[in-house]
Order: C-alpha cells, then structure tokens, then sequence
C-alpha cells in the first residue's frame, strides 16, 4: 500500500517542491539562527543566492559537534515557547544534540513514519509491539504515533524483560515487532528457551526493524529464526534529522525509499566534501525542508551508503538509499587497513556453527595493532579437531574479506553479550 500521493509524484514535481521549500528553509534559518548567519556570512552566501538545487551545494555542512558547541538550543529556528516536545541524544561522548518539535513537526513526524510503515507492509488490522526503549530516543515514539496513524494497535511494551515480551506478543497475538535487529533476534532465542517456536507458536508476520544496520546476512538470520514467510524491512532516521521516518524500505526490498519532499540527501567524499555522481558510495548529508523547531541544513550523518533514483517497482518514484554499507566514524583503522564492522558480521553469519551475536576487539601489541573476532557457537562440543577447524575456516575467511589476519576466540553458546537497543559489537582499547 503507498500512503501519499506524493510518494508517487514526478522528479520535476518533487524537484519544485523541493526546491520552494529548500528557499524557504535557508531564509529562516539565516534570518533566526545566528550560527547559521556566521557560517553563510563566511562563504559570503545570501539566501537569495540559493536560486536552484544545484546551489544546495554551496551551504556549509552542519555537524554533530556544531549541535553540541550550541548545546542546548543554539541551532534552533523558533522559539521555544513554539515548541511541543524536545528529545536529546545520550551524550555519552560529550554533551547530547537537542532536538525539538512544533506542533507541524510532529504532524510531519506522523506522516513521514506512517509512509515507512506502509511500505514494509503495515496496515490498520496489525497488532504492533514497539520494542524500542521509550524516553529520550526518538525511535520508540516516532513508530509509536505513526503506526497508530494507519490505525494499527500498538503495544508499547519498550525494551527489557524478554520473557514478559514473549508473553505478550503470544497473548496477544502480535503481529508486527518493531526492534533493532539484534534485538529481534535475541527474542526469537528467549522464545525458544521458553519452549515457543516464534514460526510456529508466535503471529509475528512483520519486522519494522531499525536504528542498526541490517545486512543481508542478518536478514538471512531473521528468516531463520521468525520464518522464510516474515516481511523484514529496514528504515532509516536519526533524531538530529527528526527520528525515524527518513526513508524505509518497500517490499521489493531495492533500497530504502527517502521521503523526498520532506529531505534532501546528497552523496560526498567525506574527505574532500565534494558532491558524488549519482550511483557512487559515499557519506550521506541530509537537508531538512519542512522542519520548523530545528531545520539542519546539509547535516553530515556518518553514514556510507549510495542513491538512486530510477523509480521502484512498487509504485514509489522517490530515491532510494542503498542500505548502510557501514559509518565513516565505525570504521576502524588496523595495521593501514579500513575495516568496517559489517564485514566481520558477513563473514559470522555465514558458518552454520555460529549465533549472530559477536564482538570485535582492537588492541595494542607491542607497536602493531592486534584484531580479535569474538564468535559463539551455536552449540557445544568436546572436539578439539572441529573446533580447531572451525577456527581456522573462520580466520582464513576473515582474512579474505579484511586483506589482514584477525585472531578469532570461540566461545561458548550464550556468552557473548546480548543488547536491547543498539548493538555494541566494537571494544576500541588502543588508547587505554
């Protein structure tokens, strides 16, 4: 089911909304955002100079830290008695970025997450159990009111206590789990120590899953723990851009549509800064057009990925984003060689004999840098002869895919371990 008409316009209809809105949004901020003033005024751009797209490129980036160095609301573009609700991020490497919403924000907020719903196969007769934690993270709240917004029925059971999860998605019969992947997968595993088979004794029909990255392999590792006949989807956002609802994929499962008449993505070298051809892999900017609390213009996201823009066979004519290949700031940088943690998890999940929870550990020795892959098996075994040659498919594997040799560590089942919300698959101890 497509949501909104303007899922399916055409470029040059998306183009001029795109562009009025583009216009609108750099004069407010240049007019009520004084960081924003400076950072023009120092390229010695005027809002009328933004005469077409083409000229999107001329703005300066904004970055994460330019939200912290205005900690609390030094990017925001209206008063904050205009605002309904503010989020922020955890702050856990410094001060948190502060989001804000006006009313039409959240209406926008609505709209765009009732359109990602949609497209992964949600509709109003869904039972949906949000398994996102509800706080100061958007997520939980972003794909609570949109799926409400179709008319689904929400259970905001928020994350923890597995068990009682389990609980509610089989009385309750569940149909649709929002969750990070890897949480997702570690109910199917409660399901199972609780005697459920999530195929056969759970409804759940529909993954709306996000705020990690979902590879292929992790998708093969969904099928096989909820079923082959599951419809899992992945969909993009953070909180510095709205939360989730920027782009999501459909069910022909060809990238993830952007909600273009609400974003504008644009692919750079994250070195030179300078905009890529379309079809190239690059770090993903996102310009906010219609939001009224805190409109970033040509935000930095970290995130590698590529677009396209051909129309899709489900109906949709707006880009699409090529699922995250990996973050500019994950990528780890071992004896001279760009390591990305996805590879690591396309290699784990490809044996047989491992879960898909792992850890990947960088440490100092002597003057080099040592990587150790933490893996754990799916089952317990006595054998020294298949353990050893297990540990050697999976370093030669590894090596293949890095170009570097990593010592792997077997380790038992249920060891490693488990994450309700992000992942965290990387201890980085060189400098400790």
């Amino acid at each position: 089911m497509i949501w909104s008409k303007e899922e399916t316009l055409s470029r040059k209809e998306i183009q001029a909304i795109q562009l009025e809105r583009l216009q609108e949004t750099v004069n407010r901020v240049y007019n009520n955002v004084p960081a924003y003033k400076a950072k023009m005024d120092a390229v010695k751009l005027k809002p009328e100079d933004i005469k077409t797209l083409k000229d999107l490129s001329k703005l300066p980036f904004v970055t994460k830290q330019d939200m912290r160095d205005t900690y609390p609301f030094g990017l925001f573009a209206c008063d904050k008695s205009k605002l309904v609700r503010i989020h922020a991020s955890s702050g856990t490497t410094g001060k948190p970025t502060v989001v804000g919403y006006t009313k039409n924000d959240l209406k926008v907020w609505t709209e765009c997450v009732s359109r990602i719903a949609c497209m992964g196969g949600a509709t109003e007769n869904d039972i949906a159990q949000i398994c996102f934690g509800y706080g100061m993270f958007t997520g939980a709240l972003g794909l609570h009111y949109g799926l409400e917004n179709i008319g689904a029925t929400i259970i905001p059971s928020s994350t923890g206590n597995s068990e009682k999860q389990i609980m509610y998605m089989k009385d309750f019969e569940t149909s649709l789990l929002v969750a990070t992947p890897s949480y997702a997968l570690r109910l199917a595993e409660v399901a199972r120590e609780m005697g459920i088979d999530p195929k056969k004794d759970l409804k759940v029909k529909i993954g709306l899953l996000g705020s990690e990255m979902l590879t292929d392999s992790m998708r093969a590792e969904m099928y096989k723990y909820w079923g082959s006949d599951m419809l899992v989807t992945s969909n993009y956002g953070m909180s510095e851009l709205m939360g989730p609802g920027v782009s999501g994929e459909c069910l022909e499962l060809n990238g993830m549509h952007i909600n273009e008449d609400f974003f504008i993505p644009e692919i750079i070298d994250s070195k030179t800064g300078e905009v890529l051809p379309e079809g190239e892999k690059g770090e993903l900017v996102v310009t906010c057009i219609k939001k009224e609390g805190i409109p970033l213009i040509r935000y930095r996201t970290k995130d590698i990925t590529r677009l396209f823009y051909e129309p899709c066979k489900c109906g949709r004519t707006t880009c699409r984003m090529e699922n995250l290949s990996g973050r500019a700031d994950d990528m780890l940088k071992i004896r001279g060689v760009n390591v990305f943690p996805s590879q690591i998890e396309e290699v784990v999940l490809s044996f047989k004999e491992l879960g898909p929870h792992y850890e990947i550990v960088v440490e100092k020795e002597g003057y080099s840098d040592k990587l150790t892959v933490r893996v754990e098996l799916l089952q317990s075994t006595d054998s020294f002869t298949d353990l050893d040659n297990l540990n050697k498919a999976i370093r030669g594997k590894l090596k293949i895919m890095l170009g570097l040799d990593a010592k792997v560590q077997l380790e038992s089942p249920n060891t490693l371990q488990r994450f309700e919300g992000k992942a965290k698959r990387v201890r980085d101890l060189r400098n400790k």
